[in-house]
């Protein structure tokens, strides 16, 4: 049986990486960032016909979901892809498909097994 913690975790950071991604504004503006080594809201902004002040709140939400992180240099904000996050999110989706896997497993066992016991010899 596996630890109850680790699944927990593993369910926070889907849930949190899923929510940011779910919104296809974000989806795209995180494949903007994703695709780049290093790209300005200016330029995100620019190349998405989006406004700074839109597009600084869809950062903000990436980056609180741990995919991006921004520094500040100078006047520009610069942000870059957290390939981690996505490794983890992937673990954690696989795991949850693990998980519901051998749920379905075990039921379905259960059920044959029971079957078999209601056979009489």
């Amino acid at each position: 049986m596996m630890p109850v913690q680790p699944i927990v975790n593993s369910v926070i950071i889907s849930l949190k990486v899923s929510k940011a991604l779910a919104d296809e504004t974000r989806l795209r503006i995180f494949q903007s960032i994703a695709t780049t080594y290093h790209i300005n809201c200016s330029a995100i902004a620019a190349t998405r016909g989006m406004t700074p002040a839109t597009v600084s709140h869809h950062l903000r939400i990436l980056s609180e979901a741990g995919l991006i992180a921004c520094q500040r240099e100078g006047q520009f904000v610069y942000c870059e892809a957290l390939f981690k996050t996505i490794a983890d999110y992937t673990r954690a989706l696989m795991k949850i498909a693990h998980l519901r896997k051998a749920k379905r497993r075990t039921s379905f066992t259960v059920r044959i097994a029971e079957e078999i016991r209601s056979i009489k010899p």
